[in-house]
């Protein structure tokens, strides 16, 4: 008997909208602002010591005849553990979000695939779940390596046992990237809110 893999767990935040569903010649308006229990799963989701303020507001538009654009703004205010003396450093992130979905994306083919130059655009999906879209913004968005006051020009080196050192930009961040490219066509919902501010 072969054993799997458990699922990977949900993610903390999900709000998805079937663009089939969607008005086809006006923008779907959505605003996101978890309650505090919500905030706490996201902070411990991200591997973060407190999550105060979170708000996703933008705007799902039609774009052509079978395409969509999303563009929010996310404000989130972040604590974080300083990487030197684990004193709480608390951060402000104010986030332009874009994204292009394309009906009919080309997949690429081939052994060598080349990094696209519009990095905004991937394929239309059944559902957009604008919870996962937010909570990539927000593990994008913060700080690598972040740092009380006084500790700036200090680092950190760990050295496992029978290894090598490993600095601060050796680590490879973005643990939940994966998890959430995989599980956003999850669920059921719908959303209304404004237009974001875009600069």
């Amino acid at each position: 008997m072969t054993d799997t893999a458990p699922p990977p767990p949900a993610p903390p935040l999900s709000q998805p909208l079937r663009p089939a569903d969607l008005a086809g010649r006006k923008p779907t308006r959505f605003e996101i602002a978890p309650p505090s229990e919500t905030l706490a799963d996201i902070a411990g989701w991200a591997g973060i010591t407190a999550l105060r303020a979170f708000h996703f507001k933008g705007a799902l538009t039609p774009a052509g005849r079978n395409d969509w654009l999303l563009e929010a703004r996310l404000t989130a205010t972040v604590v974080q553990d300083c990487v030197v003396t684990l004193a709480p450093v608390e951060t402000e992130i104010i986030e332009d979000v874009r994204r292009r979905y394309l009906a009919a994306m080309e997949e690429p083919t081939g052994e060598e695939v080349e990094m696209p130059e519009d990095t905004d655009s991937e394929p239309l999906p059944d559902r957009i779940d604008l919870g996962a879209v937010a909570l990539e913004a927000l593990e994008l968005a913060l700080p690598l390596y972040p740092h009380a006051p006084g500790a700036e020009g200090l680092e950190i080196v760990a050295t496992p046992p029978g290894a090598a050192p490993i600095r601060e930009e050796e680590t490879r961040p973005f643990a939940n990237l994966r998890t959430l490219m995989s599980g956003t066509e999850r669920g059921d919902g719908s959303a209304d809110g404004e237009d974001p501010d875009r600069a």
